[in-house]
C-alpha cells in the first residue's frame, strides 16, 4: 500500500489561517481586511471569518482607530516557548563553556519554575576546589543569583505572587528592583555557605526573560570587589552573547 504524502492530509481552513498569519511582516505589521483578501486571494467574508476566529484565540488583534489587524500576543508566546525549549540550551552551551574557561569557575544556565530557580545546564570548573554541581537542582529563587534576576524580570504582581508567604517580602521586592536596574544579581553565600555567584538575565526576541546565566565560585577566590568589577561584566556579556545567538538585537548603548 502506497503511503500518502502529508500534503494530501492538509486541512484547507487551517492552511488558510496560517497563510493569513504569515501575511504579516516587519514591513507590514498591520493589515486591513481588504489588504488580506488581496494578498490571500480570498473573499472578504472568508478573511473576516478567519480573523474573527484568530482574534478570539488571541493570535490577532484589531486596532481600534484604524480597524486594521496585527499579530496578537499569543503568537509571541508561542515564539517564546519555541526559543525556550528548542534553542535556549543549545545556543547557550558554547557561551557557558567560554565563560567557564575565562573565569576558571562553574557556569550555569537556569530557568524559573514558579518560585524556584532550576539549573538546566552546566559547565563545571576543573579546579580542585569548586562549586558542587547544581545541574537538575532547584533553589529558592530569592536565595540564588539566577533566581533573583529571573524574579526581577517579572511583572510586580507576578513577583508578589511568587513571594507570597515569604518573610520580609517588602525588602526582597526592593532588592529585586535594584537587580532589575543594574542588570545582574550577586549571591553572597545566600544559597550555600562559602559559595558566591553572579547571574544575568537572557531575553528572547519578545524581550521576555527566559533564562539566566550564572557563574558560581568558592568565596575565598572572589572578593566583593572582584565580583562586581570583574565577574559581573563577564557574566552579563555572556548573557548578551546568548541573546545574540537567539536573534536578539544588541542592547542599545
Amino acid at each position: 500500500m502506497t503511503k500518502k504524502a502529508k500534503s494530501e492530509y492538509l486541512i484547507q481552513a487551517v492552511s488558510r489561517a496560517l497563510d493569513l498569519l504569515e501575511a504579516f511582516s516587519t514591513k507590514e505589521g498591520a493589515l486591513g481586511v481588504t489588504d488580506l483578501a488581496r494578498k490571500l486571494k480570498l473573499h472578504k467574508n472568508n478573511v473576516f471569518r478567519l480573523l474573527a476566529t484568530l482574534e478570539t484565540r488571541g493570535y490577532v488583534e484589531q486596532e481600534k482607530e484604524s480597524e486594521r489587524y496585527r499579530l496578537g500576543v499569543k503568537v509571541y508566546e508561542l515564539a517564546a516557548v519555541f526559543l525556550h525549549h528548542l534553542d535556549l540550551r543549545r545556543q547557550s552551551r558554547p557561551h557557558l563553556e567560554a565563560l567557564a574557561a575565562k573565569t576558571g569557575e562553574t557556569a550555569y544556565l537556569a530557568v524559573l519554575d514558579r518560585a524556584s530557580a532550576v539549573y538546566v545546564d552546566m559547565v563545571e570548573s576543573d579546579q580542585s576546589v569548586r562549586v558542587a554541581p547544581r545541574l537538575g537542582r532547584r533553589f529558592p529563587a530569592v536565595a540564588s543569583a539566577a533566581g533573583q534576576v529571573l524574579l526581577a524580570a517579572l511583572q510586580r504582581e507576578q513577583r508578589e505572587a511568587a513571594l507570597a508567604g515569604q518573610a520580609e517580602a517588602a525588602r526582597i521586592l526592593e532588592r529585586l528592583a535594584g537587580v532589575a536596574a543594574q542588570g545582574y544579581a550577586i549571591d553572597s553565600e545566600e544559597s550555600e555557605p562559602g559559595i558566591v555567584a553572579v547571574a544575568a538575565p537572557i531575553r528572547d526576541l519578545t524581550k521576555r526573560v527566559v533564562g539566566a546565566v550564572e557563574c558560581g565560585a568558592p568565596s575565598f577566590r572572589w572578593t566583593p570587589e572582584r565580583l562586581t568589577g570583574e565577574l559581573a561584566p563577564l557574566v552579563t556579556g555572556t548573557a548578551q552573547q546568548v541573546e545574540a545567538a537567539l536573534g536578539v538585537e544588541p542592547h542599545a548603548s
